[in-house]
């Protein structure tokens, strides 16, 4: 009986194994991203400069800005670089290339769509020089001319550079009295006053100095790069477009030089509802800020009445990269912070009327996020089902022993998260889905987000410190349909027709909940986004009516757009809505 039974299990284990060879091997899954930065030719590397003496920039930088600066329909790169900081060693160690770097597009060339983009590094034709350490950089049209110029952030003296409109930029830095000396790192381009032209709220880090560095050690006595409570906060910078192509210095006016803060990310947005922006900063291991707009360029920082200053357990934690959306579908803007390895990221739900409660712990996102320091951030629609996802791009601070022991010269290398909305106010840590590039570990710092091939979903450019430049193409295909949208106006005395940041939009559907985005370029960290709008429509696809609210308050209704394309909504074109009707007496 034994062997009988024994010979039985033999004879099936066979057949089993017959099946499963006969049977077609399942193709692997489509990764959700692909890194095509080499592939399309976006070759670059950020060098942060490291000779050993453990300089404090070297640890923070460096960002990119995705902007369409010849307007031909798709987006270009700029990159901004790191150079030698310690004297005398900036010819033994050449950093290649030097300077900030601009990448044309070629996806559209003489109004012919190619069918994938392809990068051609232009920078000396465009004349521009950044030659600073490089940190970040800020995108907007600041004199309305309709061409979009750049704002280098720098360990150092910043740099305007204007756009031409030619294919070539002219610094205006002094000129146009736009210089900030200080360290530098994030930027957000808004127009607080409303006055029709976009200003500069620049969040400076620390008080640094190279003749006055400062030596720290990791837990297991290696030397190692100090946090930045050893450097002295310094005040923000607000710059206000006086509009002839000059900035003032706004600061102590705006109220925002009063409190010294160690700025990281920064965003505008309005976010108690009243149709001024206000600004909110990420402060790095101290408390944030939440600059509230009172007009005229007065605010008054409510971060902590807000709930947005401190954590839930009223813990400082060490803020970083920034993303404002509304993921909850609700009207008003929440926010979403990376933070250092151990404190965990953390989600701010607005309540309505601008404040705020952590639930971090709730939606999910506190365990996956505990052992990463996250950077670059964002809210974004991955998949087109309606619901916006976060994706955070990490990469330590604290030097990681085991990569140390390992003889890694740069020893800070993590792997990137992707959260999925699953609509009911929780997030699936989804990361190891989404291909390879998610599994790569690398010190990842700055990331901007747009549809760099426009094919309707959203791609990343990732800065990774010491580290090729990763450009993650979304190939999840837009299984859903979408809308495209790029809000421009004409201001007064505008000589051309602009990005109009800080518009927001609210997409109407039938049978399901408004979706409501915002046209911006700043959040993250160090980065400049893509201006347009992107929206998925999941199951339901049917849109009504696409509802605008402009930057200077104004209303606009636009019928239905075309789906799986990008359209452009004017400003003065839009039908005006009706007032509420009366009540009768």
């Amino acid at each position: 009986m034994a062997d009988a039974c024994r010979l039985r299990s033999r004879t099936a284990s066979a057949l089993l194994a017959g099946l499963l060879l006969a049977a077609p091997a399942r193709p692997a899954p489509q990764p959700a991203f692909v890194d095509r930065a080499a592939e399309w030719g976006l070759a670059f590397r950020y060098d942060n400069g490291a000779t050993g003496q453990l300089y404090y920039p070297e640890i923070v930088g460096g960002g990119a800005a995705l902007f369409d600066y010849d307007n031909d329909g798709d987006l270009d790169v700029f990159f901004v670089q790191g150079a030698v900081l310690e004297p005398g060693k900036a010819a033994a160690h050449p950093i290649a290339p030097a300077g900030g770097r601009l990448f044309r597009n070629d996806l559209i060339v003489n109004g012919v769509r190619h069918d994938k983009p392809r990068f051609v590094d232009v920078t000396e034709a465009s004349g521009i020089k950044a030659l600073g350490y490089g940190m970040g950089v800020a995108a907007g049209d600041f004199d309305n001319d309709g061409w979009v110029d750049l704002y280098v952030l720098n360990f150092g003296s910043n740099q305007l550079w204007h756009n031409n409109g030619d294919g070539t930029f002219s610094d205006v830095t002094r000129a146009a009295g736009a210089d900030d000396p200080r360290m530098s790192l994030s930027a957000a381009t808004a127009d607080l006053d409303r006055d029709g032209w976009l200003d500069l709220y620049v969040a400076d880090y620390v008080d640094f100095a190279i003749d006055h560095n400062v030596l720290c050690y990791a837990q297991s006595s290696r030397r190692d790069y100090c946090g930045p409570s050893s450097f002295p906060p310094v005040p923000a910078r607000l710059l206000h477009n006086r509009g002839n192509g000059t900035f003032e210095d706004a600061s102590q006016k705006a109220g925002i030089a009063a409190k010294p803060g160690r700025g990281m990310g920064v965003v505008a947005a309005d976010f108690d509802g009243d149709g001024l922006p206000d600004v909110f900063v990420a402060n790095d291991g101290m408390e944030n800020f939440l600059w509230k707009n009172h007009g005229h360029l007065t605010f008054e920082e409510t971060a902590l009445p807000a709930g947005v200053a401190v954590n839930a357990d009223g813990k400082v934690q060490a803020n970083m990269g920034i993303a404002a959306g509304d993921f909850d579908d609700d009207g008003d803007l929440d926010l979403f912070v990376t933070h250092l390895d151990g404190e965990t990221n953390t989600l701010w739900v607005n309540l309505g009327g601008g404040t705020f409660e952590d639930r971090t712990l709730q939606a999910g996102l506190a365990a996956p996020s505990l052992p990463f320091t996250g950077f670059g951030t964002a809210w974004i629609d991955y998949d087109d089902d309606g619901r916006l996802d976060l994706l955070a791009v990490n990469g330590a601070v604290r030097l990681i022993d085991a990569q140390a022991q390992r003889g890694d010269p740069f020893p800070y290398a993590q792997t990137h998260q992707m959260f999925h909305n699953a609509g009911n106010g929780r997030f699936a840590d989804v990361s190891r889905e989404m291909g390879e590039a998610f599994q790569r570990a690398e010190v990842g710092r700055g990331a901007a987000f747009g549809d760099v091939d426009d094919d309707g979903d959203t791609d990343v450019l990732i800065v990774a410190a010491n580290g090729p430049a990763r450009l993650l193409v979304n190939e999840t295909g837009s299984r859903n349909p979408w809308l495209g949208l790029r809000l421009v106006g004409q201001p007064p005395g505008a000589k051309g027709e602009r990005d109009m940041l800080g518009a927001l939009v609210e997409v109407v559907r039938k049978g399901a909940p408004p979706l409501r985005r915002r046209a911006a370029t700043d959040g993250s960290y160090a980065s400049a986004s893509d201006p347009r709008v992107l929206v998925g429509l999941g199951d339901a696809a049917e849109v009504t009516d696409v509802r605008v609210t402009w930057p200077d308050g104004r209303i606009e209704i636009f019928p239905p757009p075309p789906l799986r394309a990008y359209t452009k909504l004017v400003q003065g074109t839009g039908r005006i809505p009706s007032p509420p009707a009366s009540p009768r007496p």
